[in-house]
């Protein structure tokens, strides 16, 4: 198995949102805001190479939306969804599976794209099985009203239209035998968080159960989480495993550092060393 960082670019978030009710000065000592209390955000995807099959997590925010789309979230860096592809060998008509955590804009939008200026969508991926689940499909196709901004019908429904979606369903075994799913329901209906094998190390795509090393403590929740007491609980049973087995964290939205793990303390799991992935 070889892994391949897909690096598709910044943006910007407000701090309080990423934060919830923790006070600013606790959360900036780790991500610094600027004068709009905006802080600088990864999109940073993973793409599993093993036997046969190409796997991508995730593909960031895509191109599809407007400009006063955009605007506010403050597009930045150089690296592209298809140049970071490139660079590691690839073309998006290789990738196999098109594995997703969930379908927020920011995780989901770069699988989807324009076809022509009729406003016509066609797969990024159009050899790759879209991976979702039941659950979370139908959250999102059917949106309650404080997530109906986050999930764009332009960045869901095509996958579904073009007959490449597929389920994956908790309590089965998984399609992709490379990943072993760990369900969170705190952030939005039924995330799923790969865990995979690599080099003799668990590694996990954190996706937005652990946005950054600024997380960690378990009242850092975001204002974006539906059910945030449930994050609450759903971050202590996996940090604690996290600890416990010394896996590794993969962050797709820390600016900073790609990967850590973490130990028990006094003061419960924080974090032990922060490294890249390219360091395993």
């Amino acid at each position: 198995m070889k892994l391949h960082i897909i690096d598709t670019g910044f943006f910007k978030l407000d701090g309080g949102a990423m934060f919830g009710v923790v006070p600013k000065t606790l959360w900036q000592r780790s991500n610094p805001a600027d004068e709009n209390n905006l802080c600088t955000w990864a999109m940073r995807c993973l793409l599993i190479e093993d036997g046969d099959r190409l796997i991508l997590i995730d593909n960031g925010i895509g191109d599809k939306q407007d400009a006063k789309f955009f605007s506010h979230y403050y597009l930045h860096g150089d690296a592209t969804l298809q140049n970071s592809l490139k660079a590691a060998g690839f073309s998006p008509e290789d990738v196999t599976d098109m594995f997703l955590t969930h379908l927020h804009f920011d995780h989901c939008g770069g699988g989807v794209k324009y076809k022509n200026r009729d406003g016509a969508l066609e797969l990024v991926f159009p050899n790759a099985t879209y991976w979702s689940n039941a659950a979370h499909w139908e959250w999102a196709t059917k949106p309650n009203a404080r997530e109906k901004a986050s999930f764009l019908k332009e960045n869901i429904l095509p996958m579904q239209e073009s007959g490449h979606l597929k389920f994956i369903e908790p309590q089965t075994p998984s399609p992709i035998p490379q990943f072993e799913i760990f369900y969170a329901d705190g952030h939005t209906d039924k995330m799923m968080i790969p865990i995979m094998e690599y080099k003799g190390r668990k590694i996990a795509y954190m996706a937005d159960l652990l946005p950054s090393v600024g997380h960690i403590p378990l009242p850092y929740v975001m204002g974006y989480d539906t059910r945030p007491l449930l994050t609450l609980n759903e971050k202590a049973e996996f940090l604690n495993r996290a600890a416990d087995e010394n896996m590794v964290l993969f962050f797709e939205h820390d600016a900073v550092n790609q990967c850590c793990t973490v130990q028990h303390t006094e003061k419960g799991v924080r974090l032990k060393e922060a490294f890249s992935l390219s360091e395993l």
